[in-house]
């Protein structure tokens, strides 16, 4: 089975990396082939441009605008399962995700009253979030769960059945002392990274494997 992995934060190690890459090896140690992208190390890419070309033949259901993202979406058209992690900047999915996100719903969307899809979604996802705001900032009835369940929704109509992880209060930086940022209590945030996010990595790891082995 292929698997494709996407971080979609321009910090290629860090919260959001770290977790792609720990449901990346879940699904390979279920025996998946793991196919993992950076997305801000591709070539220049851009979000839709409008061209409608994945609305006429030969190319309907596919984006034909060929940059740095082509590969990307190929890879999941071709994939059993997918992976895509995101950090939340100001509220939203990083501008690499939202890219991406644009490049990857519209291309199914036919704008024929018979068929809202070119093709029916059926490959599993997981959709993993990092976040500053704590895990209570995405409780049912916030901002916040109202924003992942539009992106879910949209991946869930654009790849497939998709879960959610969230990673909330993150530690942002590995050197508080070099920031005036008296929001934040350091030690609290290191602790947080030291207990919690190892179980948020685990989490991760299962998810993956559970891509897999369903």
């Amino acid at each position: 089975m292929k698997v494709t992995a996407i971080n979609t934060s321009p910090r290629t190690n860090w919260n959001t990396a770290i977790l792609v890459k720990e449901a990346a090896k879940g699904a390979e140690e279920a025996g998946a082939e793991v196919a993992y992208f950076d997305l801000y190390q591709l070539e220049k890419f851009t979000g839709c441009v409008s061209c409608f070309g994945c609305k006429l033949a030969p190319g309907e259901g596919k984006c034909i605008l060929r940059d740095g993202l082509a590969p990307v979406l190929q890879a999941i058209r071709e994939s059993d399962a997918v992976i895509l992690g995101t950090p939340n900047y100001l509220g939203q999915p990083s501008a690499g995700f939202r890219a991406l996100y644009e490049r990857l719903v519209f291309q199914n969307i036919t704008y024929e009253k018979e068929r809202r899809h070119y093709y029916e979604a059926k490959t599993p996802a997981l959709f993993i979030m990092t976040s500053n705001c704590p895990e209570e900032g995405y409780m049912e009835g916030s901002l916040y769960a109202a924003m992942l369940e539009s992106y879910k929704g949209g991946l869930e109509g654009s790849i497939g059945p998709t879960k959610v992880l969230i990673s909330g209060n993150t530690l942002q930086v590995s050197d508080y002392s070099r920031f005036h940022w008296t929001m934040f209590d350091p030690v609290e945030k290191q602790k947080r990274r030291e207990t919690v996010f190892p179980e948020e990595m685990k989490k991760a790891f299962e998810l993956g494997e559970g891509l897999i082995r369903k």
